[in-house]
């Protein structure tokens, strides 16, 4: 009988020292410096934005994350740090599996979003977070993404006003207002700023209520 071949290697070492089974992801080998870190690295609209550096994940987590907090404050859903850091770390799994543009997400089906969410339920717990987002927060942070994805194909993606409405939609929610953080920027300051923003979010938290609300 021969020997079984052997399973293909499913983890990643980070640079922290970590390695993360993709498959089975430990909350224990997840650490907020490796997502920032990768996030940075990876650009937004497979780089086709203007610009002299690539729109980065990071940059796009944080504008989400700032459009959930604009949206908080018209919406039946309580401003809490909590849930500005859930919009934070909506697409933290792209850290390690890269962003996949919508059609071609589409195309590979269920088992890479399965792939996907198993990834993010792993950060979730890592970071203190409900596995399932509540109904009202996770609707109000998917709309922050598809008003950051609006605001991203006009201002540096080359999209006509009208076909960016026809595919995200109109940004009505937030009438004339215009986010910032629209300029690309380089990879260590997109790294940066992401880490400012987990850190602010979680010592807020933490001086405020001591733990989530």
């Amino acid at each position: 009988m021969g020997t079984a071949p052997a399973k293909p290697r499913a983890w990643q070492r980070m640079l922290s020292g970590r390695r993360l089974d993709l498959l089975d992801p430990d909350p224990a080998d997840i650490e907020i410096e490796d997502i920032a870190h990768g996030l940075a690295r990876v650009a937004r609209w497979n780089g086709q934005t203007s610009g002299e550096h690539a729109f980065s994940v990071a940059q796009h987590s944080m504008l989400v994350e700032q459009i959930t907090g604009r949206l908080m404050a018209t919406a039946a859903v309580p401003a809490s740090p909590r849930w500005q850091l859930a919009a934070l770390l909506h697409d933290a799994p792209e850290y390690v599996v890269g962003d996949l543009i919508s059609p071609f997400k589409a195309a590979i089906g269920y088992d890479y979003k399965a792939f996907e969410l198993r990834l993010l339920s792993a950060i979730h717990r890592r970071f203190e977070l409900p596995d399932d987002t509540p109904g009202p927060v996770a609707r109000l942070i998917k709309q922050a993404d598809g008003l950051a994805a609006y605001y991203e194909a006009t201002n540096l993606a080359g999209f006509a006003v009208e076909e960016a409405v026809a595919i995200f939609g109109k940004p009505t929610a937030l009438s004339d207002w215009q986010p910032t953080g629209l300029v690309p920027v380089a990879t260590a300051q997109a790294q940066a700023g992401f880490l400012a923003r987990f850190g602010a979010l979680t010592r807020v938290d933490v001086v405020e209520s001591g733990g989530w609300p």
